[in-house]
């Protein structure tokens, strides 16, 4: 149920009954305050200054048409102009009760559309580090809640797993395997690449042979190609260790790397010539573009092919739109790529509208993201100032909850610690991420993200074994009230401003899918997860008055566990029975 929507739509009507014109938006929002009802209408101004009319005046009629017969229990205009909406509360346990019953919690299917979502990409030979965590964990929320949606959503995981360094990285594989003579496992890829750069840099023999793998790589050469793929195959399988304890839906069938549109690009090339789009300039092939100037005012020059005949970034990732749109049928595509991206993102993307690759109709959306800090407010690092292996960081994060959850519940045994431990601490790093703006910087600090108290992953966790336990002390099976015959009453204010917040999973969950912004999700969580702990403190379930009190209020905890656990799980996070 989108109360939102269907107010919206209601309002829309009443206006237009009342002479505002068929597109007039009826701004139709949550409210702030108790006071302002559960939703305001607050688009009366605007439609009252294009038909000259007074605000109040306009709001008067569009009352008198307005039918919100059984949804709203009282309607009345405020300040200006606005328009305060009390939604009736046996309209509001007839929705609850829906929506426990519903296994997708009432949300409306949607039209379904392919929609492409390109998120993590690594690169081949190096290990993960911090700077892909938000990539992986934001675009794999945005998997999650489009597929909960009804969507069809293709995972694009564009892998850097080509160009000119290649040629050295086969070069030294080689030069490992005849010296061990056995298969190389790759325990450390980075001491592998920066073994192979050293020797490349020092040895000009093996750097000759490195060059000339490049260009048997390009050509098809068997031997090259059997090399590269090896040294993919092992990246990715650490990789899907990674994607695996980070409860990222990524598999290796999701891998799309720059190598798949390599003999896209020749054709791109000459395609853009033919259609006058690039020329030649000092050697090179060159797209100017009037939309982006340089310093002097000129139309910016996109290089999309080197004189050497090497092409570039921007090559590739027009291929990749053209691939999406011809091959995949996407409607939509979005890339959760860092903000430093978005120019050459932009730049890309309009040489692909202008070479009529893409229509304007299917968008191309950079859901850009800014960068984890540490508490001195620089790119988070070690003390010595390398780089953080991913892998490390969720191994201390397992380690700083285990030491958390060991003194909080020192009764459980060893294996359930260890696995709470891991929820926890894995839960507590995404959550810490997700619960940010997505476009800003971040600071990454351990005490926070590990807290009980606040937005934070071992808060929302333990709410949601809070409300389990009121089910334990009941007796009664959470999942035996869907079909239950009892009535769920709402009598109190507390329950209604708790079913309400219930009843807004649907316009979060879209908001979230339209934006790609999980914080606002994990937001509302935080908001419902405060909603229940006042209804429990104030409203008791347990030891309610009546029979039928203690059937309601139940069926309200019911409800509220369903939703805070798929909203953890439309962001990645996991849930536990007992805390």
């Amino acid at each position: 149920m989108n109360i939102q929507a269907l107010l919206s739509e209601k309002v829309s009507q009443a206006m237009i009954l009342a002479g505002a014109p068929a597109d007039c938006e009826p701004q139709v929002r949550q409210s702030a305050k108790a006071q302002f009802g559960d939703y305001q209408a607050n688009g009366i101004m605007a439609v009252a200054k294009k038909l000259g009319q007074a605000p109040r005046q306009l709001a008067d009629i569009v009352i008198q048409h307005l039918d919100l017969n059984g949804i709203a229990s009282k309607v009345e205009i405020a300040g200006p102009g606005f328009i305060n909406i009390f939604l009736d509360r046996s309209w509001l346990a007839d929705q609850a009760k829906q929506a426990l019953t519903q296994p997708r919690l009432s949300v409306a299917a949607v039209e379904p559309q392919t929609i492409v979502v390109d998120y993590s990409a690594p690169n081949v030979a190096k290990e993960m580090h911090v700077g892909h965590v938000r990539s992986a964990i934001i675009g794999d929320a945005a998997v999650r809640t489009l597929e909960f949606l009804g969507h069809n959503v293709i995972r694009a995981n564009h892998v850097g797993d080509w160009g000119t360094q290649f040629g050295m990285l086969i070069a030294y594989l080689e030069k490992q395997q005849n010296e061990h003579h056995e298969e190389i496992v790759l325990a450390d890829l980075e001491a592998f690449y920066r073994e192979a750069k050293r020797t490349y840099d020092e040895d000009e023999a093996f750097a000759e042979r490195a060059r000339a793998y490049v260009v048997k790589l390009q050509g098809g050469d068997e031997y090259c190609r059997a090399m590269w793929k090896k040294l993919v195959d092992i990246t990715m399988s650490q990789n899907q260790l990674i994607y695996d304890r980070l409860n990222v839906t990524l598999t290796r069938k999701d891998v799309m790397g720059e190598s798949l549109y390599n003999d896209m690009l020749p054709g791109i090339v000459a395609d853009l010539r033919a259609k006058g789009l690039a020329v030649t300039s000092e050697g090179a092939t060159v797209v100017f573009l009037d939309e982006f100037q340089n310093k002097e005012g000129e139309p910016m020059g996109v290089i999309i092919q080197k004189k050497d005949g090497g092409y570039l970034y921007t090559t590739t990732d027009i291929a990749c739109a053209k691939y999406r749109y011809e091959t995949l049928h996407a409607d939509r595509v979005l890339y959760y790529i860092d903000s430093r991206q978005h120019q050459h993102l932009q730049q890309a993307w309009l040489i692909v509208r202008k070479a009529g690759y893409v229509p304007e109709s299917v968008p191309l959306e950079h859901h850009a993201f800014g960068m984890m800090l540490g508490k001195d407010g620089r790119p988070f690092k070690t003390r010595s100032g390398g780089t953080i292996k991913l892998a490390d960081l969720l191994e201390e994060a397992h380690d700083r909850a285990l030491t958390l959850v060991r003194e909080k519940t020192p009764e459980m045994s060893e294996a359930e610690l260890q696995q709470l431990a891991e929820v926890v601490g894995i839960g507590a790093v995404k959550y810490a991420d997700l619960s940010k703006s997505r476009t800003t910087d971040y600071i990454f600090d351990w005490d926070n993200m590990l807290a009980f108290e606040g937005n934070t992953a071992p808060y929302m966790q333990y709410a949601y074994t809070r409300v389990l336990s009121v089910f334990r002390k009941s007796g009664v099976a959470i999942d035996a009230l869907d079909a239950l015959d009892a009535p769920l009453t709402i009598a109190e204010d507390r329950e209604a401003q708790l079913a309400t917040r219930l009843l807004q999973f649907e316009e979060t969950i879209t908001q979230v899918a339209r934006d790609g912004t999980p914080h606002v999700m994990c937001a509302y969580l935080y908001d419902l997860a405060g909603l229940f702990s006042g209804f429990y403190e104030h409203c008791p379930i347990l030891s309610a008055d009546d029979e039928a009190t203690r059937q309601s209020r139940l069926q309200l905890a019911a409800l509220t566990a369903k939703t805070l656990k798929q909203g953890l799980d439309t962001l990645g996070i996991k849930t536990v029975e007992r805390m």
